[in-house]
């Protein structure tokens, strides 16, 4: 399997996970994020399709709760 279609796969499976689960935010930042973490691991060697996918899921609802904390802290501190 060439790593076009590896990408393909790890991001249709990251994507379909999270919005089943209603998570998916905005299209645009949310390609994104998944993307760069699929091609971060991508870098490190890995080529396994769900270890791709998984880690891309955890990478976006890390980025969520991250966004969701600055907000909260610029919601109180102004």
């Amino acid at each position: 399997m060439t790593i076009r279609c590896t990408v393909e796969s790890a991001f249709f499976i990251a994507w379909s996970a999270l919005e089943k689960s209603g998570e998916l935010g905005a299209p645009d930042e949310s390609a994104n994020v998944i993307l760069d973490a699929i091609e971060a691991q991508l870098r490190l060697g890995e080529r396994r399709q769900l270890m791709l996918a998984n880690r891309a899921i955890d990478a976006y609802r890390a980025h969520v709760a991250h966004s969701r904390f600055l907000h909260d802290c610029e919601a109180r501190f102004g």
